[in-house]
């Protein structure tokens, strides 16, 4: 007699479900665990800063600098990716310079990511702190020393480099990707609808030209040599040379390796790291590198700042600094709307607070989000001095939102303006028909019921959607004009989408100071004569527990392995993507910078 044959839906099925069963009951005990662990820190967190007498501070530029710094977890590698927050670092700097325990400050510089501005607003914040007495040492141990890196690193009174690093001195500049070529070959076509005069505007040029116009052009070559003078100036002083020396070298492209740095004056020393570690023991007067003691910058930062946070959520704080970062969007990630109007209800609605500073850092986006929060802004500045500090780009939607406030300070690297408004409405018919095969056909009640992107918009639809542009750019103008007081006529001068710098915007009063963050808050304690201020973020600084105890783990697979990319794919393409990700939030009508800015 055979033996009975099991069927294989009979094994799979149940055992399949087992698998599932069990690995469900495996996680639940995991999470409980973990959710144990991280309940252990509930109380207290990181342990409280413990700095020994003579400290040196370690800072460790290498990464994203934002003006709100996040810890986002991963779980496809259980790491946590961070980015630093610029109000932590000044922050960190201001409060190490009257620490006595802290000697001073070794500045690690890898590979910086952040604007212009941000590069200064650290800079400006080095440098002060070296004003106290305490050294700096920078030491520059990327493989390639970008000049914004060496723009940060060159405030230092002591500057080293790793001997064979590359060397970046050849002024700024920009090249623009256009796809009107590509969209003829599709055979799709785009209809561009600019407010009227916005010659400037040139976000929309890639789509119908093959080249930039010439006012591209020239508000692009503006921007640059009035960013590259700054950086050129400061970098030139710190070192001692003259300007004109300083820009021969960039002209000439004479440096581009640490040895030619060392030849023209830009750089101390050529040392390995274990030769700065002997200058900083002979300089704290130690004969072992270990007895050298150290502090993680980024650590005493973020916790001097988190404390200080948390001391303040618990009194009544009488100054709010409202961060805004991003994409003016309406909702999402970015500088969404409807979390930047509710933190604007809560301030206005909370009697203690006695100004606000709204910190912008945006090249704008939706055309209705901005007035969203114009709106808000406009309320708040009835009851409650608004003054507006802008960090690195405060363009289109980004400066649309700042023109109710009390006063507007920038950088003097701040890409401002920007005033003007577009529309793209892609037709693709004739891309479907000819290269597909497939046909559209359309039943309607009235002419224009169907608007669709396979039917091209006839005269008067694209004359109606014109017409809804000039509308806003006319909105936008009056903004401009009722907060910045300054006539119609005038405004239209010197709007048509052109981009400014901070220090040409205050030529031509879109600006009224030229300051930092710290400037701006300064200035609105001074307003209100606040003799004891209480200065509060929003949003509000928060510790993350989980992110804290990932990074101890963090911290001991750093010693044992390399970490890699989880998602595998190279960096340029996750840049691309991430661009294609935008693309979805920009709906409706926009109030967008003429173009997009990767900061190098």
């Amino acid at each position: 007699m055979s033996e009975p044959k099991l069927s294989f839906s009979k094994v799979f099925w149940p055992s399949f479900l087992a698998v599932i069963i069990a690995s469900g009951i495996a996680m639940f005990f995991f999470f409980i665990v973990l959710g144990g662990i991280i309940g252990s820190f509930s109380d207290f967190g990181p342990e409280p800063l413990a700095i020994s007498d003579n400290a040196i501070l370690q800072m460790k530029l290498d990464g994203e600098i934002q003006d709100n710094g996040n810890s986002t977890f991963d779980p496809a590698s259980f790491s946590v990716n961070e980015t630093m927050s610029l109000s932590s670092l000044i922050y960190g700097l201001e409060k190490a310079k009257k620490d006595n325990k802290i000697k001073g400050l070794f500045i690690d510089i890898g590979e910086v990511q952040c604007g212009f501005s941000s590069a200064l607003a650290l800079r400006e914040a080095i440098a002060d702190f070296q004003k106290s007495g305490k050294f700096v040492t920078a030491y520059f141990s990327g493989e390639m020393i970008s000049q914004k890196e060496y723009y940060i690193g060159s405030v230092a009174k002591e500057t080293y480099a790793f001997p064979s690093s590359a060397f970046q001195l050849n002024g700024i500049g920009g090249e623009m990707m256009f796809f009107k070529s590509l969209l003829d070959k599709l055979e799709i076509e785009v209809e561009i609808v600019r407010g009227s005069n916005n010659d400037f505007k040139s976000a929309v040029e890639p789509f119908f030209r093959t080249n930039m116009s010439d006012s591209s052009r020239v508000q692009s070559e503006r921007l640059l040599h009035s960013i590259w003078d700054d950086m050129c100036a400061e970098m030139a002083s710190s070192r001692r040379l003259s300007l004109v020396d300083f820009n021969t070298i960039a002209d000439s492209m004479k440096v581009t390796s640490t040895q030619d740095a060392l030849q023209y004056k830009l750089l101390d020393a050529l040392k390995y790291r274990d030769e700065v570690m002997s200058d900083l023991m002979t300089k704290m007067k130690v004969t072992k590198e270990d007895e050298l003691s150290f502090y993680n910058f980024e650590e005493y930062a973020s916790t001097s700042f988190l404390d200080n946070q948390i001391i303040i959520q618990s009194q009544k704080a009488n100054v709010a600094v409202i961060v805004a970062e991003g994409d003016v969007v309406r909702e999402g990630e970015g500088l969404a709307a409807d979390k930047i109007c509710g933190l604007f209800q809560k301030v206005r609605n909370n009697p203690s607070i006695k100004t606000v500073v709204f910190r912008i850092n945006s090249p704008g986006g939706s055309a209705l989000a901005s007035e969203e929060i114009w709106r808000e802004v406009a309320l708040t500045n009835k009851v409650k001095k608004v003054i507006v500090s802008m960090g690195d780009v405060a363009a289109s939607g980004g400066y649309y939102i700042a023109t109710p406030a009390d006063r507007i300070f920038a950088e003097s690297t701040t890409i401002t303006g920007s005033i003007g408004v577009f529309g793209m409405i892609p037709y693709t018919g004739k891309m479907f028909e000819n290269k597909l095969g497939i046909t559209f056909d359309r039943v309607g009640t009235n002419s224009h019921s169907v608007l669709s992107l396979n039917k091209k918009l006839s005269p008067e639809e694209l004359a109606r959607v014109q017409g809804e542009v000039d509308l806003i750019y006319d909105q936008f103008l009056t903004r401009v004009s009722d907060g910045r007081k300054l006539s119609k006529e005038r405004v239209m001068q010197i709007a048509r989408g052109r981009v400014w710098t901070g220090k040409d915007a205050l030529s031509i009063g879109l600006v009224d100071e030229i300051g930092s963050l710290q400037d701006a808050i300064n200035y609105a304690v001074k307003t209100v004569e606040l003799t004891d201020p209480k200065i509060i973020y929003y949003p509000l600084i928060k510790e993350d527990k989980f992110a804290f105890l990932i990074d101890l783990i963090n911290e001991e697979a750093e010693e044992s392995e390399m970490k890699i990319n989880s998602t595998g794919l190279p960096a340029e393409l996750v840049s691309y993507y991430n661009e294609i990700k935008k693309i979805e939030n920009r709906m409706g009508i926009q109030m967008r910078l003429p173009f997009d800015i990767k900061f190098d």
